[in-house]
């Protein structure tokens, strides 16, 4: 069946329809890794977004049981160049178009999204609509035009746990028996391999929903606190950023992606949208302490702003080297630090795996 991809600003893409058939819409973003599409479509961090690979063949290794980010795909949608139908990898349980089907996500293919990738880059990313419907331009313009958009909304609620959960579930089966912290994690639309990092760490886990108040997260008597990633605007999420506004100082704090954002607006900084975002693989990060440079992987479309900071309390540790961004930071006086990248992704493999050893640190030092 045919399909189209229309943009915000009119351009319309031509294709094959894959997945489930119907309309979906959202930002449009295109992600510059090779693999990793599986992890990529269920990440909640990808929640109300159409993601473009621009890798030309998508589908060749299938999907397996092992390498989830979460329950369910999290895509708004996904639009690839090429798709294989033939699959051939040892763990395959089912192909990706199966997947698809089963989440009910709307794709499509056959498109050139090598072109698309290159509008991106240059007007910026913008909202857009898949769809299999015979309807006209015009109709699914105006239809696009009505709904709702990215910034300014908080798609945290979309995503975060309902109830309190440990990890991991009994479900999945735990590595780590001996456990030296505790950790309450907030879940802004958390990954599961981040779990599975600071599980690994030794660290016993209870993932809270975005919402919990400062109360009853030291309630539960932790060691630390994590502040996860999630998906879209940081600055509507303002009960985050309240809460961890009063966390400060009470117990060591770590953040990653949007609980990087949520850390630097509880410290007076501000965040601003990137043109196109960071979405991929392979971006070099400069640490500013040591000397290093990290390949990390990447997912975020906004960021914060280095100058907002207060200069007098914070370290700058982190600094892309694409764009000069802001990549890092820590606070000299009270155990608290995040990155705006994704250390458990591990592209490099293991460039950014002391972050995890440095939380522990913390802990350590400020509970002896």
């Amino acid at each position: 069946m045919k399909a189209r991809l229309i943009l915000s600003d009119g351009t319309l893409f031509e294709g094959q329809s894959l997945g489930e058939q119907g309309t979906t819409s959202g930002e449009v973003v295109f992600n510059t890794a090779m693999t990793g599409y599986q992890e990529i479509l269920t990440d909640p961090s990808y929640h109300f977004q159409l993601i473009t690979m621009t890798y030309p063949q998508i589908g060749n290794y299938g999907v397996n049981a092992i390498d989830f980010e979460s329950r369910r795909i999290r895509a708004a949608g996904f639009i690839i160049r090429e798709y294989s139908p033939m699959v051939s990898h040892w763990q395959a349980n089912r192909s990706l178009n199966e997947y698809l089907k089963h989440h009910h996500i709307i794709a499509i293919s056959e498109i050139d999204t090598r072109a698309l990738t290159r509008q991106l880059r240059d007007q910026g990313a913008q909202m857009g609509l898949i769809s299999t419907s015979d309807e006209s331009k015009d109709a699914l313009l105006e239809k696009l035009s009505k709904g709702k958009t990215l910034v300014g909304h908080d798609l945290v609620q979309e995503v975060s746990a309902e109830e309190p959960y440990d990890w991991p579930p009994d479900d999945i089966e735990s590595t780590t028996t001996d456990y030296s912290h505790r950790v309450a994690v907030y879940d802004f639309g958390i990954k599961y391999s981040i779990l599975r990092q600071l599980h690994h760490h030794g660290c016993r886990l209870r993932v809270f929903p975005a919402k919990t108040s400062p109360e009853d997260i030291l309630e539960w008597g932790p060691d630390g606190i994590f502040l996860s990633n999630g998906p879209g605007d940081p600055e509507p999420v303002a009960y985050a950023i309240d809460s961890v506004r009063r966390l400060l100082d009470q117990k060591p704090i770590f953040g990653i992606c949007l609980g990087h954002q949520i850390l630097g607006l509880a410290l007076g900084g501000k965040t601003t949208k990137l043109k196109f975002g960071h979405h991929g693989a392979n971006h070099p990060v400069k640490n500013m302490i040591s000397g290093q440079v990290e390949i990390t992987s990447q997912n975020h479309g906004f960021m914060v702003d280095i100058e907002s900071l207060p200069q007098d309390d914070i370290q700058i540790t982190h600094i892309n080297l694409n764009d000069q961004t802001l990549e890092g930071f820590k606070h000299i006086h009270i155990p608290a630090f995040s990155v705006q990248y994704h250390p458990e992704s591990a592209p490099g493999p293991h460039d950014s795996d002391y972050l995890f050893k440095d939380f522990i640190k913390d802990m350590n030092k400020f509970n002896a």
